[in-house]
């Protein structure tokens, strides 16, 4: 059989050879660093036999798929530690994941104390080296070997198998597995790891099935690349928005008013204002909306016509009992079928199109409680929702004009360079869940597809994240921690519009049916502050800080001219407050950082007899001595042109 190799040279042998064995014959080094491989694209476990021509890819911990299956085998020694330290924990499952890996357990909670003596046990069964060796049985012998080592959760995975798959477990000395693979060929190329915290979890994410222990942790075949991960670890806990926004008192949650509904400050709610009053302005003035209203709640009815009540009701805050009650409600989980009424309230000809709804909507979800995070997971929320009733002549236009508006948004803000694009798609192996037909999709995926080929966006494809009545182009960003969340959609929809019977008269004098496009412009304004903590480790932009300026008077004898310039920078908008505590000026100088405030004014004597201010700012420690009304002109172009000074100075 012929090999061919990543660098494109062939390897050619007689008999049948193990993945691993190709790689030994390769070089050893190669071996020691093989984790997996791919055959014709597909990832192997190292133990694959191969006896067919095909192409081969040797993967080590510098590749993904190497690095995914060094932390997979590193979950199997964490699950083999617990089984040791721990006997009575029951294994559910451990993958690989984008940050490292974990493994669920049916257990007490384990404290910070548990996870060192496991990585200290971890350390032994690395140390110790037990090759891992994959083994199948039938479906009945494997049921009974979990049975036998008391295994409830293993057996119902088996259970659940299709017929005919494969039963593969992995044993690593006296501890065996059910698992898939691929793992490396022993414990000991687990040579960097951390156990970095824990965990509640729902056993198959259920909230109604049994409640477990997840332990996270990473790994990395070499201990360098292990502190460094470590390291932006550290710097996530401190960028954390949902710490570093309730120590800058923008936000908190209380147990009593429940999970998911936070509360905003003075602070936090004068940033959420400043970015709802930019949106509002820039959609009404610039980019061709008019502004709606509408009710937070309505009959069951909306929801049934619209599709909600069928495809999303689990998702509902619902009032009222459908068999008991005569009228039944529910607030609402998004704005399109209030605003289609908006629509309907006048005819609409063919020239009054495109017609673009643009609401500062509050939004009710039932997320489950496990699900509850910060600002990015909530269960009151509000949003930038938009909806165009458009010609279909005018999709292509109205699409590009969506992506440019939220490609606008993110640059104002800085977000840009740490977004990706999805475009989201129905999965036709669940079609029930979606209206419409193949030929539908195929036909709204490819408009969607061709807008984004044309403005030149990278993107990537995803099944299954499609909304039931269309696709979407989806504008993700990643936390602190990596994980993914939503922050701008854009939907395509030409369906619903007969749900409702919108139409417009067309040059004919006939009636028809227009499409419809959901989009934000913005996205949550709950997650974009989130994203905006975090991003700028809450030393916001300007034109954004609840403070923007604090004056420090050196002594109370100039309190009054501090006044003064107070008095002066409120003249012109500008959120700022003075000092007038009895401290040395350090003091509040220090203060005024730690509290973020991108500028200090300090103003003594020569300052009060000639008009001047000494500007001091978080981007470039002290700036000197301005006239007043030279300060007042810069901050005011900072703050109207929404600028993002980017020299920030270290930390004194």
């Amino acid at each position: 059989m012929k090999i061919t190799l990543k660098d494109g040279s062939v390897k050619e042998y007689a008999e049948s050879k193990s993945v691993y064995d190709i790689a030994l014959d390769i070089s050893e080094g190669l071996a020691r660093a093989a984790c997996c491989a791919k055959v014709d694209g597909e990832v192997v476990d190292l133990r694959t036999v191969l006896d067919h021509d095909c192409e081969l890819s040797i993967c080590t911990a510098a590749d993904k798929e190497g690095l995914a299956a060094l932390r997979h085998t590193a979950s199997h020694v964490l699950a083999e530690a617990v089984k040791r330290l721990f006997p009575e924990a029951k294994l559910t499952i451990g993958p690989s994941i984008e940050e490292g890996f974990y493994y669920d357990f049916d257990h007490a909670p384990f404290s910070r104390e548990d996870l060192d003596r496991l990585e200290a046990e971890m350390k032994k069964i690395v140390k110790a080296g037990a090759k891992l060796e994959k083994f199948t049985l039938p479906r009945k012998e494997a049921i009974k070997l979990m049975e036998e080592r008391n295994e409830p959760y293993k057996v119902e995975l088996i259970n659940d198998l299709p017929e005919g798959e494969e039963i593969s477990f992995y044993r690593q000395g006296d501890f065996v597995d059910l698992c898939a693979g691929p793992h490396l060929i022993s414990t000991k190329g687990v040579k960097a790891f951390k156990l970095t915290s824990s965990s509640m979890a729902y056993w198959r994410g259920d909230s109604n099935k049994a409640r477990l222990q997840r332990i996270y942790g990473t790994a990395y075949s070499k201990k360098e690349e292990l502190a460094a991960h470590l390291e932006r670890m550290e710097d996530a806990k401190r960028r954390d928005h949902n710490k570093l926004g309730r120590e800058m008192e923008l936000f908190t949650t209380v147990d009593v008013i429940g999970q998911g509904l936070p509360l905003f400050t003075p602070k936090g709610t004068k940033m959420i204002m400043k970015l709802q009053r930019w949106i509002e302005d820039l959609e009404d003035n610039e980019w061709g909306y008019v502004r709606t209203r509408t009710p937070l709640m309505a009959k069951s009815d909306l929801y049934k016509i619209s599709g909600h009540w069928d495809h999303y009701k689990e998702g509902m805050f619902v009032m009222g009992d459908e068999e008991k009650d005569k009228e039944v409600f529910a607030l609402r989980p998004m704005t399109c079928p209030f605003q289609y009424y908006v629509y309907k309230n006048t005819q609409k000809s063919y020239r009054d199109l495109p017609y673009r709804m643009s609401e500062t909507s509050t939004l009710f979800r039932s997320e489950d409680s496990g699900e509850m995070h910060g600002l990015t997971r909530v269960r009151q929320f509000t949003i930038s929702e938009g909806h165009l009733v458009i010609r279909p002549d005018q999709a292509e236009e109205e699409l590009k004009g969506c992506l440019d508006l939220a490609y606008y948004v993110l640059s104002t803000l800085g977000l840009q360079e740490d977004v990706t694009y999805r475009l989201s798609k129905w999965d036709p192996n669940n079609k029930e869940k979606y209206l419409g037909d193949d030929d539908y999709w195929n036909k709204t995926q490819d408009a969607l597809r061709e807008v984004l080929r044309e403005k030149g966006v990278p993107f990537t494809e995803a099944d299954g994240e499609a909304a039931f009545y269309g696709p979407k182009i989806d504008i993700q960003a990643k936390n602190v921690y990596g994980k993914e969340d939503t922050m701008i959609t854009i939907q395509l929809d030409c369906a619903i519009a007969e749900n409702f019977d919108m139409y417009y008269v067309d040059q004919n004098g006939d009636k028809v049916r227009p499409y419809i496009i959901h989009r934000t412009s913005m996205g949550c304004y709950e997650r974009t502050l989130a994203w905006l903590i975090e991003k700028y480790a809450g030393k916001f932009p300007t034109w954004l800080c609840p403070e923007q300026v604090r004056v420090l008077p050196i002594s109370e004898k100039y309190e009054e001219y501090a006044d003064q310039v107070l008095k002066e920078l409120k003249a012109r908008k500008i959120d700022a407050s003075v000092d007038n505590r009895s401290e040395k000026i350090g003091f509040k100088i220090r203060e005024a950082r730690l509290a973020r405030v991108p500028y200090m004014l300090v103003v003594g004597q020569q300052e009060a007899e000639q008009g001047l201010v000494s500007v001091r700012s978080r981007f470039a420690g002290d700036e000197g001595q301005k006239p007043l009304s030279e300060f007042l002109e810069q901050i005011c172009e900072e703050i109207r042109t929404k600028a993002i000074r980017r020299e920030e100075i270290q930390e004194e």
